[in-house]
């Protein structure tokens, strides 16, 4: 499943987290002493630490923080099973255990084999003109788009449909219209002339047939090369990813009625009233392009191709509820050829990634209630304070920004929310049924659960509560049309966050998460929104000329990073995360000083209270990935590699005197080369 990254919406700090193992200050045994600092910073503090630990068989990629998720999953699961035990029939906690045990019984899927889909799949096979082609559409388009699980918000319908706050009137909920369809990661996988992308389409028509053979259907070989064939010029009607991120291009306002015209082929009225959105007024467009093309594609390609098309993908979405040869065969492609992932994750594993996607919160209350202290929520929100003082700070010593547009910033940054560990008031289930005996039925009325719930809330007031990570989720996340930031409370736990480690360690680990999240608000997506969440300039031509330039300045610094011969960072591409790694890294380090008071970081294996600081903060980066993975993510992924983000101290004066750095060392900078921009 896959649509284009809305950053406004979630800004992640990436699912490739990994930190410092800091004890009491920063890991020795994870140095590579062989390298200088100056040369390769975040190989000189991780390069021992990736010698030592291997990327395990079932994983596309690894590091010390991989190892807390792998933790927090095995906590999760023991108390998913034990939520059901002794539980009343029907609530909450049965229906955790009760989603995962119908998951685990993969004796009963296999027994079933491909009867759960047969009714889908006969009603593709009733699709017999435009008309009914819309309808399928619209009943099928699903509100899965996931801002938590990946880099990206995707969907593998035609088109998924995201509930959130226009940019325009923050207050009330709206929808919006996302390009969708692709069966591969990106548009690049379909149109690129890139050696790699064509190994790619190659080794996805197999894949189309191998699996188009297990649901039986005739003539695999023809039938995957049409199906082929229609997604490349679904592809070529999406959006890039460079203008997927533009916020004022995503920002298409259309009404319901309009659609016909606007986007002329599809069937707008049967595929509203399918959706049950024949009475929202307005969408807003966000893949104007993709919906334009796939519509006039409704029109122009045949009906046989579609529905051949529209079978491939059920089938494919449903597999992990359908017999284990569907479940290998899309490993095989998209983990092992795609990722270079040897060996498929445990299904305990994927049984508790999937409790997670449909029963999130149910879960995370008995996180919260067995693994997060309330000591440790006090710590974090203290540190959030000293954060946002540091940032404001540093709001008020640029030299080059005008009074008008700082007392904008100070105003937006006043008005953050700011959730630690778990939201204020928890989601309710009530209303979503759950079998043990039927996995296949459970995710079919998961999804229509969602849909409906969100569907909801179109034209409600906004919840700027409302959380869109689970607790249990190792990672955190921005979200700038709400202001919001939320730190899930299994990000905020060692090695992220230590009670014992020193001021300089945290501050340089999780304090610079911290202020990662802040500076969101204020990166080149971000500072677009005023403190209220409207989509509106409220900088001074001189100013946003000045912001602009350093931000162009920073994505020419990713662009010289050069993982392959043939591959380098996107700096535009990744530029959001970029702006915030660098003004919450340098946030985080002026909150530590200001920390310490007129005293001195206490120093701790030979190490002060600087180069721990900024040791912690390149082993939180502590992460690496398999080559075809790593490709991958330069692809569609809005965060640059590990091992660079780890090199935005160069931009930092504290950490040329920390170590030393000195001239003609490969990551040295002059002072007017260093990138400053908050």
């Amino acid at each position: 499943m896959r649509l284009s990254r809305l950053p406004l919406f979630a800004t992640t700090l990436s699912l490739l987290l990994a930190a410092a193992a800091i004890a009491q200050g920063v890991d020795r045994s994870s140095f590579d002493t062989a390298t200088a600092p100056g040369d390769d910073f975040w190989q000189y503090a991780n390069g021992a630490w990736v010698t030592a630990h291997p990327i395990p068989a079932d994983r596309s990629s690894y590091g010390n923080g991989a190892q807390l998720s792998e933790q927090v999953n095995k906590n999760t699961v023991d108390l998913i099973q034990s939520a059901a035990k002794g539980a009343a029939p029907g609530s909450e906690a049965a229906k955790v255990g009760d989603f995962y045990a119908s998951y685990m019984d993969d004796a009963a899927i296999e027994a079933r084999g491909l009867a759960p889909i047969k009714p889908i799949l006969d009603r593709i096979d009733a699709v017999s003109d435009r008309k009914s082609l819309a309808t399928y559409l619209g009943s099928t388009i699903r509100a899965d788009v996931d801002a938590l699980n990946a880099t990206d918000l995707f969907t593998d319908n035609i088109f998924g449909l995201w509930v959130s706050p226009s940019v325009d009137n923050p207050t009330k909920y709206t929808a919006y219209l996302m390009q969708g369809g692709l069966g591969m990661p990106d548009r690049e996988y379909y149109i690129s002339t890139k050696e790699k992308m064509v190994d790619a389409r190659a080794k996805y028509v197999p894949h189309l047939a191998a699996v188009l053979k297990l649901a039986n259907i005739a003539d695999v070989d023809a039938t995957a090369a049409r199906i082929l064939s229609l997604e490349i010029k679904i592809a070529q009607s999406h959006t890039s990813r460079a203008e997927a991120d533009d916020v004022v291009k995503g920002n298409n306002v259309w009404r319901r009625r309009d659609f016909a015209r606007m986007a002329p082929g599809l069937d707008w009225k049967s595929f509203f009233a399918a959706a049950g959105l024949e009475k929202q007024k307005s969408f807003i467009a966000w893949h104007k392009s993709a919906i334009i093309g796939i519509s006039a594609l409704a029109a122009s390609e045949s009906i046989d191709d579609w529905k051949a098309y529209l079978k491939l993908r059920a089938i494919e979405h449903f597999s992990a509820y359908l017999p284990k040869a569907l479940t290998d065969e899309r490993f095989n492609f998209y983990a092992k050829s795609l990722q270079g992932t040897p060996e498929q994750t445990a299904r305990w594993k994927r049984a508790v990634n999937a409790t997670n996607a449909v029963l999130g919160e149910a879960v995370g209350k008995l996180y919260v209630a067995k693994y997060f202290p309330p000591e440790s929520k006090i710590r974090i929100e203290e540190m959030v304070r000293n954060l946002t003082k540091a940032f404001n700070t540093r709001i008020d010593n640029l030299s080059w920004m005008a009074p008008a547009t700082k007392a904008e910033a100070r105003k937006k940054l006043a008005s953050l929310k700011v959730g630690v560990g778990y939201p204020d008031k928890w989601r309710d289930y009530g209303a979503f049924e759950i079998r043990r005996d039927d996995a296949f039925g459970n995710q079919q009325r998961a999804e229509q659960y969602e849909y409906n719930y969100r569907r909801s809330r179109l034209g409600k007031p906004v919840d700027r509560g409302e959380w869109v990570m689970t607790p249990q989720t190792v990672n955190a996340v921005n979200l700038p049309i709400l202001n919001a930031l939320n730190f899930p409370a299994a990000i905020l736990q060692p090695p992220f966050f230590d009670p014992k480690a020193t001021a300089a360690a945290n501050y340089g680990s999780i304090g610079a998460t911290i202020g990662h999240e802040i500076s969101h608000s204020f990166d080149d997506q971000g500072a677009q929104f005023d403190a209220s969440g409207h989509l509106r300039n409220w900088w001074t031509p001189a100013d946003l000329k000045q912001f602009q330039g350093a931000g162009e300045a920073l994505a020419v610094q990713f662009d010289g990073y050069k993982p392959f011969p043939d591959a380098s960072v996107n700096g535009h591409q990744t530029l959001s995360e970029n702006i915030a790694d660098l003004a919450g890294l340098a946030a985080s380090y002026d909150a530590f000083i200001a920390s310490l008071g007129v005293n001195a970081a206490p120093e701790i294996d030979g190490f002060n209270g600087d180069q721990q600081f900024f040791l912690a903060f390149a082993q939180s980066w502590c992460t690496y990935s398999r080559p075809e993975a790593l490709r991958q993510q330069l692809v569609n992924d809005g965060h640059a590699p590990a091992r660079y983000r780890a090199l935005t101290v160069r931009n930092l004066d504290a950490w040329y005197t920390s170590f030393p750095v000195k001239p003609g060392q490969v990551l040295h900078l002059e002072p007017n080369q260093r990138v400053r921009v908050w």
